[in-house]
């Protein structure tokens, strides 16, 4: 869910501006998963603008102590997180740790790369979430360090119901900033598409699997 709907508005308007989220339902991207979509989403340039890094770090590090209470430790989720990870654990005052999608194949073979107590209250911090399968893959990596997740919070979420589900099944609850409803609401709003886009940008969002795969 999203910590609360002005937040959502603003960021969607702020992802859109610096192209972070691009919507061409005519001309659709394909994800690595082979899913053809319409949206692509690269969190990662938020770093490149310092206004709106310094948003994002102060709405999760306000949100974050108001839905969790202070953890002991931020966890960001290699590789997209890592850099706002860090800017949120800095902006609370917390040691930071990151987790690799698989342990290392040589050296000490951590996943979990950084200071981590069995024990410790954790918030974990992603940038994108989609079916959901790869940021879970990291909450088992910290639950198996020992590591008590206290919740998980990411920029934007496409609010997939396989998403819903998987964070239900492995009782993790999830924030985020802002959501596919509310960037579409904003999009049409602020004239980013037409209004006759929104029909096919929501029948992707229902079946996301099957769209344009004929």
């Amino acid at each position: 869910m999203i910590f609360n709907k002005d937040t959502a508005e603003k960021t969607a308007e702020l992802l859109l501006q610096i192209n972070a989220i691009k919507l061409n339902p005519g001309n659709p991207f394909t994800w690595a998963s082979g899913w053809k979509s319409p949206i692509y989403c690269d969190n990662r340039l938020i770093l490149s603008f310092p206004s709106i890094r310094n948003y994002v770090r102060d709405e999760f590090a306000k949100n974050i102590e108001k839905q969790f209470g202070k953890p002991d430790v931020i966890a960001g989720v290699a590789t997209g997180a890592i850099g706002i990870g860090i800017l949120v654990a800095e902006s609370l005052g917390l040691p930071f740790v990151y987790v690799r999608p698989e342990p290392k194949k040589h050296g000490r073979q951590n996943q979990v790369e950084g200071f981590l107590q069995k024990g410790q209250n954790v918030v974990v911090v992603e940038d994108l979430i989609s079916t959901g399968n790869s940021s879970l893959l990291a909450v088992e990596a910290l639950r198996n360090a020992g590591a008590n997740i206290k919740g998980m919070v990411a920029i934007f979420t496409y609010g997939f119901d396989v998403a819903e589900k998987n964070f239900k099944d492995a009782n993790i609850d999830l924030y985020t900033l802002s959501n596919y409803s509310n960037l579409l609401n904003l999009a049409v709003a602020k004239k980013y598409i037409p209004e006759e886009d929104l029909i096919t940008l929501q029948e992707w969002n229902i079946n996301p699997a099957a769209w344009k795969q004929e």
